[in-house]
């Protein structure tokens, strides 16, 4: 038995849509959680972001908005488009090129480094609020 292909040489075979867009997708992009990059006002909206995401090589899904999350909705409604987060920051370039709205809470906790306040803060704040309890508590007794 020959260990050569017996049909066309040249023939190309027919592709999937799936198969052309998983063709598209880097994988460099491809690690860590899912993380919000941008809502779309509804689905045809939140296809058109992904499209373009894809473009660049990044792979992204989309989830219902929190709050509505009701089938009956069909395709109205907010759409969340994640993308993992190696592929966060092509993302945001990609989306600040076309003129769409990056997601805000993410920008925001990239750019404070964090959502967790740091301890000296937190203790300041604290000593403050005891401060003003005590400062209170003495005009009230006197």
């Amino acid at each position: 038995m020959p260990l050569t292909y017996a049909g066309e040489v040249d023939a190309e075979l027919e592709t999937s849509e799936k198969h052309t867009r998983a063709r598209k997708i880097k994988p460099q992009y491809t690690r860590g959680d899912l993380r919000r990059v941008a809502t779309g006002r509804q689905q045809p909206e939140a296809e058109f972001i992904q499209m373009l995401l894809l473009e660049e090589g990044v792979p992204s899904t989309l989830r219902r908005s929190a709050g509505f999350d009701v089938p009956d909705m069909l395709a109205a409604g907010p759409r969340d488009v994640l993308v993992p987060e190696s592929g966060l920051e092509i993302a945001r370039q990609v989306l600040l090129q076309s003129e769409i709205e990056v997601a805000q809470e993410e920008q925001a906790v990239r750019e404070s480094g964090s959502g967790v306040p740091a301890p000296g803060m937190l203790l300041a704040g604290l000593l403050l609020a005891a401060a003003v309890v005590a400062l209170l508590l003495w005009l009230a007794g006197g």
